[in-house]
């Protein structure tokens, strides 16, 4: 991710979400030195995805496709890379929240190996008022060879 996609990241932020991240947010992400990656066909952006490592933990802040690329597979790849970067930081485990009216990414991120570990009351702002997050975890295990 660079500063000049940020527009267009925003643009997809806004048709994907109600309630979505602002551009400033995004830059925050950049200069902050937070994982931030693209996905990308040609010219095209399909999606993104920020995150977070520290402390041998990490925590995927936001993930998405472009609403109309969703169900090509490209939110799997754009995770299994988010995963494999936490891992080449060595990240013991992964975190990250998703609302419990999101059936298509819980269903996703367990079919990658994420448990539900909790659930945040209120976390999300909601069109009539809040709405908790699940938060789901997965562990990472390294060779212990090195």
């Amino acid at each position: 991710m660079r500063a000049e996609d940020l527009p267009e990241i925003a643009r997809i932020e806004a048709a994907a979400y109600e309630f979505p991240w602002t551009e400033g947010i995004f830059r925050d992400c950049l200069r902050a030195g937070y994982g931030c990656w693209v996905l990308a066909r040609d010219a095209e952006l399909l999606g993104y995805g920020v995150l977070s490592v520290a402390a041998g933990e990490a925590h995927v802040l936001n993930v998405c496709i472009a609403p109309h690329q969703q169900g090509e597979g490209h939110g799997r790849r754009l995770m299994k890379r988010l995963v494999d970067l936490a891992r080449w930081h060595q990240a013991q485990r992964i975190f990250l929240e998703v609302r419990p009216s999101n059936p298509r990414a819980i269903a996703l991120y367990h079919d990658l190996g994420f448990n539900e570990i909790g659930r945040r009351p209120n976390y999300y702002p909601a069109r009539h008022g809040r709405e908790d997050a699940l938060v789901m975890a997965l562990e990472l295990l390294h060779d212990a060879g090195g």
